[in-house]
């Protein structure tokens, strides 16, 4: 099921019954950048680079399991809710397109607010920011520690271990977990919280099986989770008084990552390690080498999917006993008796997160640029989605937000969880989340040419997508969910997280 092979001619992406192909005969460009992008050189060492042919989707009539897993499909299945979105025809929301404007406008004050004029000096989305939060560069400051001799290539294998385990740590931790940083003595939460505590759990040797190593991942040092549960849980301070949502999912999802670290030598290495993707990736057939390494997109996105698919839950959507991962079911996708891939709808969040997170510290030491960047989506989390429900863009319909509330208060009788401010809760699996994520996706993308608009920016002065997620939408919703639940900051819609999907 991977996605890529050799070079081959003018690739195209067969067309589903359902669905149009949104990519055909992809090629990309872009000038050289120099080493150490940063700003605008780095965001546009993520967007168009020169011409690479992309290799094609699986026939999801052949291969849907492979389809469905794809980079491709994500885009194509969410549209499909999209188009019904946008003529209010969704099962489980009521959409206001008049509202539309408003969200788009409240997104550009964010960005202007914030970045204007130098709208290029906007960083990709991705986990970087969030081991600065507070201003301090702890990245930058990490790396001062190495010794010099320690070559890019390294220190970029580091940071890819490092970014790995924080992004797979990094889904909802909940409204009363909050990490105190023992380097600064300061208190953060959410995902800049689980940041933080996954850089000090780094340096500390946590991930590590070399005592003389500390900061690296390896298969081995993952394991080793295996055997004292309680690791995890002194790593993140979590406590009865302090507790995080899905630690165990968490811990769980590491061990299977150590595990799948040293089942495949060919990505992973012989150490089992993260970092060792870039050897792998610089040498891949389809990478090309001219003044810079020039990265397809669809190859980085099969590592990913076929070196992590061992460590996503099984019990998941499968389709031909292949787990698809972050994809499920939709009751208002087409739905046909030979077709059962048609009704489900595929996001792979997390692995989305991944490439635009590690993306990043390869475009800043190593000078990789990525080809068919465009092909990722918006991330379907509660931040950006959250943003269409504070907008008014989109209401949960009254028998929904009954059913939601009912499950809140059931939720709020077990110790340590939420009980402040009343929103709907939701299983990840149940069809209004997966509507509301698949609505998210394809509204991030309408909000994108909206945005660009109202801002006066096209051609290669437009804003990416990532670039608008990193500055508009996720910060936009956090924002709009510190004004509307001020106690709790939490989204107008809380998913009972499992530690492995928000």
């Amino acid at each position: 099921m991977g996605l890529f092979g050799r070079k081959s001619s003018k690739p195209t992406i067969p067309s589903s019954p359902d669905s149009q192909s949104m990519i055909s005969n992809t090629s990309l460009k872009s000038p050289p950048l120099p080493r150490s992008a940063s700003g605008a050189a780095l965001a546009m060492s993520m967007n168009s680079l020169l011409d690479i042919p992309l290799p094609r989707a699986p026939d999801p009539n052949l291969d849907p399991a492979g389809y469905l897993r794809s980079i491709y499909a994500v885009r194509e299945r969410t549209r499909l809710v999209l188009e019904k979105a946008k003529k209010n025809q969704l099962k489980h929301f009521i959409v206001d397109m008049s509202k539309f404007s408003e969200t788009a406008a409240y997104v550009v004050s964010i960005i202007k607010r914030d970045f204007a004029p130098d709208y290029s000096s906007i960083p990709p989305h991705g986990r970087w920011q969030h081991f600065e939060v507070g201003g301090r560069p702890r990245v930058d400051q990490l790396m001062a520690t190495w010794p010099s001799n320690v070559d890019p290539q390294e220190r970029t294998r580091r940071l890819i271990d490092l970014f790995l385990v924080s992004v797979l740590l990094d889904a909802g931790a909940g409204t009363k977990w909050q990490y105190k940083s023992k380097e600064s003595g300061r208190i953060y939460r959410r995902s800049e919280g689980l940041a933080v505590a996954s850089l000090e759990m780094f340096k500390t040797g946590l991930f590590s099986s070399n005592p003389d190593e500390p900061c690296q991942v390896d298969g081995a040092g993952l394991k080793k989770l295996q055997d004292d549960p309680k690791l995890m849980a002194r790593g993140l301070q979590v406590t009865e008084e302090n507790p995080i949502d899905g630690l165990e999912g968490r811990t769980n999802l590491l061990v299977r990552l150590g595990t799948a670290l040293l089942q495949n030598q060919d990505i992973w290495g012989l150490d089992g390690r993260p970092g060792n993707m870039l050897d792998y990736l610089l040498s891949h057939p389809s990478t090309q080498a001219t003044s810079v390494p020039i990265i397809p997109v669809p190859t980085l996105w099969s590592v990913l999917m076929d070196g992590l698919a061992p460590i996503w839950p099984s019990t998941r959507t499968q389709i031909d006993g292949i787990s698809i991962g972050d994809a499920w079911p939709c009751s208002i996708m087409p739905s046909h008796p030979t077709h059962p891939w048609e009704n489900i709808v595929p996001f792979h969040k997390l692995t989305q997160w991944l490439a635009y997170s590690l993306m990043t510290p390869m475009a800043k030491l190593m000078n990789c640029q990525f080809a068919g960047v465009e092909l990722l989506t918006g991330l379907p989390e509660y931040r950006n989605g959250g943003l269409l429900i504070d907008t008014g863009l989109m209401t949960l319909k009254p028998e929904d937000t009954e059913r939601g509330l009912l499950q809140y208060q059931m939720n709020a009788q077990i110790k340590g969880q939420p009980n402040v401010e009343v929103v709907p809760m939701f299983k990840p699996e149940d069809d209004v989340v997966v509507e509301w994520r698949a609505a998210t996706v394809g509204f991030l993308d309408e909000l994108l040419a909206e945005v660009n608009q109202l801002l006066y920016l096209s051609g290669s002065q437009a804003l990416s997508l990532a670039q608008m997620l990193e500055a508009g939408t996720w910060k936009g919703g956090r924002e709009i969910a510190e004004v509307s639940r001020p106690n709790t900051k939490e989204p107008p819609i809380m998913i009972l997280s499992d530690g492995t999907v928000f």
